[in-house]
């Protein structure tokens, strides 16, 4: 049915109700009416706009107006097609990523997600502070074209940064030296799986990958003639940061006492 088919392809693109309105100028009720299955025959140019940003292909002749006025500039193609212009047009509160020619859009993060980024990026800042290090490190939202190409630009929760020529006025062109994704349920596939290859396939030293729900941490090393070296940890460990040589600590311990609880 017409309802299913559009869950299921939001669903695979990891579009918010919200994300989808903002996309193709459909109003939000309007959208979950139809996504329901309450609105069985949804207008023309309500579905048509839908349909733009869902499916990408745009249509033909003019836009309907008032409806998915901003949609097709920048949703017009099929998954895997994708480019880093594309990326740039989408609007700037839209969360998404694009891997080897796929978008994938992300939700809003929750208050303890956010906490925790910040947690970690201040034990590591304030070790590169008290050493005078070169490095810097920054949070998402972070543009960093991985690939050095235009099919890829990812939004690691926390980019460490160590060559200074890599570094541009609108991100990080290149690897970063030390990549943290904090698992959230709707990127959980993506950071264990084709993030964690891309990073490595990319140059990355060192991944983590924080996940609050397991309360584990899998530490990814790809450098030597083993990699990747991959070490488990758990939220009640003291976790060596290895591009340092383990001379930062990452205390999980005291994290979690000072973490919100849900």
């Amino acid at each position: 049915m017409l309802y299913e088919k559009l869950n299921e392809r939001k669903k695979e693109l990891g579009l918010t109700t919200e994300q989808l309105s903002k996309l193709s100028g459909v109003p939000l009720g309007t959208i979950n009416k139809i996504l329901s299955g309450e609105t069985r025959s949804p207008r023309y140019d309500t579905l048509r706009a839908l349909e733009s940003v869902l499916f990408g292909d745009g249509g033909s002749g003019d836009q309907p107006e008032g409806i998915g006025e901003a949609t097709v500039p920048y949703l017009t193609r099929r998954q895997g097609e994708y480019t880093v212009e594309d990326y740039r047009k989408l609007p700037e509160d839209v969360r998404a990523e694009l891997i080897d020619g796929v978008l994938t859009f992300m939700e809003a993060p929750t208050f303890t997600h956010q906490e925790l980024i910040t947690e970690l990026l201040f034990e590591i800042k304030m070790f590169i502070r008290e050493n005078k290090g070169p490095c810097r490190v920054l949070p998402a939202p972070l543009d960093v074209q991985l690939d050095c190409d235009d099919r890829t630009m990812v939004q690691p929760d926390i980019a460490l940064i160590c060559r200074s020529e890599r570094i541009t006025r609108k991100g990080i062109y290149g690897a970063p030296d030390f990549c943290i994704e904090v698992v959230s349920d709707s990127s959980r596939k993506r950071d264990y799986g084709i993030k964690m290859q891309k990073y490595m396939n990319a140059g990355v030293r060192e991944y983590w990958i924080v996940d609050r729900k397991r309360e584990k941490i899998m530490c990814y090393w790809f450098e030597g003639e083993d990699a990747p070296e991959i070490t488990m940890y758990t939220f009640r460990d003291r976790v060596p940061v290895r591009i340092y040589d383990g001379r930062l600590e990452i205390d999980f311990p005291g994290i979690m006492e000072r973490l919100w609880e849900e």
